[in-house]
C-alpha cells in the first residue's frame, strides 16, 4: 500500500494554560475514560475500512488504574506516553507502527471524546486527491448534546486529515485544524455525516451548532452506543428550535468568531493561549501551571489541530 493512514489523539498528553485547569479537576480522568469507552474507541473498533494505525498519546504520570485500563485497549489502538510530543517524535511514532513507510501519509486528528462514522476513514481514504499536501475534512456531522441531536455542516471542523509525501511530513498537527487551509490545498468530502461530536460539561467550549433532527436517519451510520439515549424531537420542538434557537446560536457564534479572531489578529497564537489561560484561571480560582510563561508551537507540542477554543482531552 502506498498510503500510510495514521489517526492521532492526545488523550491526556500534559499541556499548560487553561486546558491543564480542565484536567486538573477531581475526576476529570474518570470521566474522560467514560466518553471515550462510551463513543470514541467502539466508533474506531467499527471502521469499515482496517488499513489504519491509531496512535493515542498518554501522560508518563498517568494513574496505575489508568495504565491497567490502557492495557485493555491495545486491540484497537497504539498507547504512546510521552510528556511532550515534537515533529520529529510523532514521525517515528507513526513509523513505529508501520510494516513499511509507503509514499503517501494520512494522519486525522480525533479526540478523545468525539467518535466517527463506521465509513469515516473509508471516506477520507477515498476522497479526491491531489499530488502534493492537502487537507481533508468530511464537512458534513452530528453534535449530540444530552438527548437531543444536531446535523452540523463545518468545513473546517477538528475532525482534520492530511494527506501528504512522508518526505517532509508534517501531519495534521501541523496547525490548529481551522487553520490548514492557510498552508495547503484543501479537500471537502460532502455526503452523510462523518462524525460524530460530543457536548459534555468538561468541555466547556464546545456548544451545540447545527439543526434539530431525529436520530432514526443516523442509526446505521454510527456504532450501536453512540445514539442511544437520543430522543426524536417533536414537530413543536423542531419548530422552537428553527425559528428560535437556532437564530440565538448564530447571533452568539458570531460574536465569539469575532471576538475570537481580534484577539488572535492582536495577541497572536501563544498571546491567546495566554489570555485563555488567564479567563480559566479567574474562573477557576486556581493559577494554570506555567501560565506566566505559556510557549505552546506546532514544533514543540504538535496539538494544534486543536479548535483555539476548545479545551482538548
Amino acid at each position: 500500500m502506498d498510503v500510510d493512514h495514521v489517526l492521532l489523539t492526545r488523550f491526556n498528553l500534559p499541556t499548560v494554560g487553561a486546558e491543564s485547569l480542565i484536567r486538573a479537576r477531581e475526576g476529570w480522568l474518570r470521566e474522560r475514560v467514560a466518553l471515550f469507552e462510551r463513543y470514541c474507541l467502539p466508533s474506531v473498533a467499527a471502521q469499515s475500512a482496517t488499513t489504519f494505525e491509531w496512535l493515542v498519546y498518554f501522560d508518563p504520570e498517568s494513574p496505575a488504574w489508568l495504565k491497567e485500563r490502557i492495557s485493555g485497549w491495545q486491540s484497537v489502538l497504539t498507547p504512546v506516553f510521552r510528556a511532550t510530543v515534537d515533529r520529529a517524535e510523532l514521525l517515528a511514532d507513526i513509523e513505529s507502527t508501520l510494516e513499511r513507510r509507503g509514499k503517501w501519509l494520512i494522519t486525522t486528528n480525533l479526540d478523545n471524546d468525539d467518535g466517527l462514522a463506521r465509513d469515516f476513514v473509508e471516506r477520507i481514504q477515498s476522497a479526491e486527491s491531489v499530488p502534493r499536501r492537502h487537507a481533508i475534512y468530511c464537512d458534513n456531522g452530528l453534535i449530540r448534546r444530552g438527548d437531543g441531536l444536531y446535523l452540523r455542516n463545518d468545513p473546517e471542523n477538528a475532525f482534520c486529515s492530511v494527506r501528504e509525501p512522508w518526505d517532509g511530513a508534517s501531519t495534521c498537527w501541523v496547525d490548529w485544524h481551522n487553520l490548514l487551509g492557510r498552508s495547503m490545498e484543501v479537500i471537502h468530502v460532502k455526503g452523510v455525516p462523518g462524525w460524530l461530536q460530543v457536548v459534555h460539561e468538561s468541555n466547556v467550549s464546545n456548544r451545540v451548532r447545527g439543526r434539530l433532527v431525529s436520530p432514526a436517519s443516523y442509526l446505521e451510520i454510527f456504532e450501536v452506543g453512540a445514539l442511544s439515549g437520543v430522543e426524536s424531537p417533536t414537530a413543536s420542538e423542531i419548530a422552537h428550535d428553527r425559528w428560535v434557537a437556532r437564530p440565538q446560536r448564530a447571533c452568539r457564534d458570531l460574536a465569539r468568531s469575532v471576538g475570537r479572531r481580534t484577539a488572535l489578529r492582536l495577541l497572536g497564537k501563544d498571546g491567546f493561549d495566554r489570555l485563555k489561560a488567564q479567563i480559566a484561571t479567574l474562573r477557576t480560582g486556581t493559577p494554570a501551571p506555567g501560565s506566566g510563561d505559556i510557549a505552546r508551537s506546532s514544533q514543540s507540542t504538535p496539538e494544534s489541530a486543536s479548535d483555539p477554543t476548545k479545551v482538548q482531552g
